[in-house]
């Protein structure tokens, strides 16, 4: 009954901390006209607004403290990871157990706080700068600067601890939740958009079934990619006991089909939505030449180039992030160590270069399936003129926490009722 009553506390300190995100995304920054952010998301359809609107659970369209999201933590640890794979130092570090991921931690957060200040002030900067919102600023000045760029900081620092309360607290990874619950968030609107073009005869049904049909797959492909993993069998070497009797232990390595997850996503997106971002604040400062921006808008959504750049980053990041996470000799010396051998191969570099085609197979099917995933709504979304942002990205997310999600609750459930049958065992014995 204790461990049920835990639970329960988890379950709810979850659902109080996402009400606490969810209320503060309605806390506006002071000195920002909302009217005019709010008409121009509604115009530009396919604008990078609308997509950080969407990670941020709309707090973007209401010029929340929470606008700029998680998003300058996720990079911070997006960079710290890489740089844990370059750095000796970091490297080491992260060989000291909880001390030295407390202290990789830290710098996480000194990086999130940074990255917060310098692209809460490049936002409030270049909002005016946009076409269509150059009244969006109503006072300008030392007292509306401050106290915007302020808001912005504290809001990303805010969720930034609110989602490592979660994880230590609550159930499941934190930040995922948040943008999970974001993400949640704009769903009843696209579904009322939708109702609303079908009754105005603005939108086909036969689209609108044809999309239910195309999530559903994607859905199902993501639950099943996500659970699939490749086993390649291992044996031990044999244990001498007593004087005749020997044993052969065998085991197997487990190789997820898609390691590296939604990063090669995250980085694909950050890097092909910067240049058109920082040409979208300087087109009305060097408006003469225009042929020079016409290349920089050409990377927005519904673009050929853009599709064609994003799918090469993709793939590309898919296997770059892979070698950085899962390193193919260090895995090989580890099986020698521990005296284990693949059947037919030898131990050392034989058995590396074995491991390393099997990843490289893996890793193909996983980065085809990453770009199946990310461009079919968006090709969809461009052929069929849905009304509401209908992302591969944000969907792969919601499926992938969900799954997550209900892993450590039934892995929560397991370990108490380990523990109870331990305790038993234990009051039996001394007894």
């Amino acid at each position: 009954m204790a461990n049920t009553h835990n639970l329960k506390n988890r379950i709810w300190f979850l659902i109080g901390s996402i009400l606490i995100f969810r209320i503060g995304s309605f806390i506006p920054i002071p000195g920002i006209n909302i009217s005019i952010l709010q008409k121009f998301l509604i115009q530009k359809h396919n604008s990078i607004l609308e997509i950080f609107n969407l990670f941020s659970g709309g707090s973007l369209n209401r010029a929340s403290i929470f606008a700029l999201g998680v998003m300058p933590y996720i990079s911070a640890s997006i960079i710290i990871q890489l740089l844990t794979v370059v750095c000796t130092s970091l490297k080491e570090l992260k060989k000291e157990g909880e001390l030295g991921k407390n202290k990789i931690n830290q710098y996480t957060r000194f990086i999130t706080f940074f990255l917060a200040c310098v692209q809460s002030f490049s936002v409030i900067i270049g909002l005016p700068y946009i076409p269509g919102m150059q009244n969006i600023i109503i006072r300008s000045g030392f007292e509306f600067y401050f106290p915007a760029v302020t808001s912005l900081v504290t809001g990303t620092i805010f969720l930034m601890w609110l989602g490592e309360l979660i994880t230590e607290k609550g159930l499941g990874n934190g930040i995922s939740l948040i943008i999970f619950s974001g993400i949640l968030a704009g769903l009843p609107k696209s579904i009322a958009n939708t109702m609303e073009y079908i009754f105005l005869n603005q939108f086909n049904i036969f689209n609108c079934f044809l999309i239910l049909i195309t999530m559903i797959f994607i859905i199902y492909l993501v639950v099943v990619i996500e659970q699939s993993q490749r086993n390649i069998t291992v044996y031990y070497a044999r244990q001498q006991q007593h004087r005749n009797i020997s044993l052969k232990n065998s085991n197997y390595l487990p190789l997820k089909l898609n390691m590296a997850g939604v990063v090669p996503v995250i980085f694909s997106s950050s890097i092909i939505f910067f240049p058109s971002m920082i040409a979208t604040y300087f087109y009305n400062i060097f408006h003469e030449k225009k042929w020079f921006f016409s290349f920089f808008f050409s990377l927005r959504p519904n673009h050929f180039l853009y599709f064609f750049i994003y799918i090469f980053l993709i793939i590309f990041f898919c296997f770059f992030y892979t070698g950085l996470i899962f390193n193919v000799k260090d895995v090989s010396e580890n099986l020698k160590k521990s005296g284990a051998f693949l059947p037919g191969i030898r131990p050392g570099i034989q058995t590396a270069k074995y491991i390393n085609k099997i990843v490289l197979r893996l890793t193909l099917i996983g980065s085809i399936y990453t770009v199946l995933i990310c461009l079919t709504p968006e090709i969809m979304r461009y052929f069929l003129h849905v009304p509401f942002y209908f992302g591969g990205t944000s969907l792969l997310i919601v499926v992938v926490v969900i799954i997550e999600f209900i892993t450590q609750i039934q892995t929560f459930i397991m370990s108490t009722q380990y523990t109870s049958v331990l305790k038993k065992a234990s009051l039996y014995l001394r007894s």
